[in-house]
């Protein structure tokens, strides 16, 4: 009983944690308000060829906070099987 509680438990907190590793999307840069240094932002405003999103990223820290950079990456659609 001890053991299918603790599955349980554990189960739930890797459910919570895997919900905030996908990278975050808006519709405009302007939308990212507190970049942090390493997260992942994809950016849908059509600026990147048909089947590319840009994703822009907290790259380094600098004296006036974190610097951002960008790059069109592949559109990852939902998993098929």
């Amino acid at each position: 009983m001890l053991l299918c509680r603790a599955t349980c438990l554990s189960l739930l907190i890797s459910m919570a944690l895997a919900g905030t590793a996908h990278a975050a999307a808006v519709g405009r840069e302007q939308d990212i308000v507190d970049l942090k240094l390493g997260q992942r932002v994809q950016v849908d405003d059509g600026t990147c060829p048909a089947g590319q999103v840009r994703e822009v990223r907290g790259a380094r820290m600098t004296d006036k906070g974190v610097a951002r950079t960008s790059t069109c990456v592949p559109r990852y659609g939902p998993k098929t099987k």
